[in-house]
């Protein structure tokens, strides 16, 4: 039989009792749960009794365990505490983003792990999404031409919860761009390359929450191109398409839902070629597009199988936690450009 990574997760409500522990954890070829914590008791003791796992009461114990990897789930302004502590205790963490609250934690938590010698990944599961990978493929392949402009939307309707971390940015770090945008931002980086400068906004224009709940972001890349991020926790869920636009010199791929917590979405590629002349009519003609269709994958199984294999195989993981810093470090250009108003210079 193949070896079985032993996985634990701090933080057991929320997105890993959703989807990290019943689509990732559970499903992967390669791990297998075995321990759990959450600070809420009766929580943790329902997903422990729901998934066939052991019940941690305290995250000294979970680190006390026979365990080779642990999910963390927790709200952000803890993620900096768990790494640090899982770090000291020789397990491989896999942690949400955002990778600590900011760019100097994420550092932080980077050294840490570097000096335990275990391995940190961060949870940007978007890049596992089957259509993502082939929009990237055509990218790399010159299709897309000279990158242009991209645009990633991410909203959703996230009313105020009392104690819900999000809505205060002394846990959460921020609102919807932190939250959402990280995601969309990151994407962007995947498709484009590196970000160089910023020029944000962000305002509560429904919710009179602590954190924002709308954000949009102007993106200038190393290569030229720019992008747009626009992301909300004031639209209705069914009123948001979760858009993803990509141009370049030769065409362009458009798709709908391919961002979320879905495994699939619908996305087209409009590829034209070289050599394209002026049209003074700038006829728009009735192409439908090349349908970019390949098998869903479900990104939290292949997330965890990833990183998963990187401890088997004792390489570094696919999404690693320098892209985790660089998440903070665009975040943190974006937050300060909506203080002063100017576009800022990425660190």
């Amino acid at each position: 039989m193949a070896k079985k990574i032993k996985w634990s997760v701090i933080g057991s409500g929320g997105i890993a009792r959703r989807r990290t522990i019943p689509e990732g954890i559970l499903k992967a070829d390669n791990a297998e749960l075995a321990l759990v914590y959450d600070i809420n008791e009766q929580v943790n003791a329902e997903v422990a009794n729901e998934f066939g796992a052991r019940q941690a009461h305290s995250v000294e114990a979970l680190l006390d365990a026979d365990v080779d990897a642990v999910y963390i789930a927790t709200p952000a302004h803890l993620h900096r505490d768990h790494v640090l502590a899982c770090a000291e205790a020789g397990k491989n963490i896999l942690c949400e983003k955002p990778l600590g609250m900011t760019i100097a934690e994420a550092q932080e938590m980077i050294e840490s792990c570097r000096t335990a010698g275990v391995k940190l990944g961060c949870a940007f599961m978007m890049r596992f999404v089957a259509q993502h990978v082939e929009a990237l493929k055509l990218i790399n392949e010159g299709r897309l031409g000279k990158p242009t402009y991209g645009r990633a939307q991410l909203s959703c309707w996230y009313p105020p919860m009392e104690g819900a971390w999000r809505q205060d940015s002394v846990t959460g770090g921020g609102g919807s761009l932190i939250d959402m945008g990280g995601h969309c931002i990151d994407l962007l980086e995947m498709f484009f390359g590196k970000v160089s400068k910023v020029s944000c906004f962000i305002n509560n224009t429904i919710h009179d929450y602590e954190s924002e709940d709308s954000a949009t972001a102007l993106l200038l890349f190393e290569n030229g191109a720019l992008a747009t991020v626009d992301t909300f926790f004031c639209i209705p869920d069914a009123s948001s398409k979760n858009v993803l636009e990509l141009y370049g010199s030769q065409g362009s791929i458009l798709a709908k839902r391919t961002i979320g917590q879905g495994p699939a979405g619908q996305m087209v590629a409009f590829l034209e070629g070289e050599d394209k002349g002026y049209d003074a009519q700038q006829a728009r003609g009735a192409d439908n597009g090349m349908i970019i269709a390949p098998d869903p994958v479900n990104t939290y199984r292949a997330q965890i199988e990833e990183f998963t294999q990187a401890i088997i195989d004792d390489r570094e993981p696919a999404i690693g936690a320098e892209l985790g810093l660089r998440s903070q470090k665009v975040l943190a250009g974006c937050y300060e450009s909506a203080r002063s108003g100017k576009a800022v210079e990425v660190a």
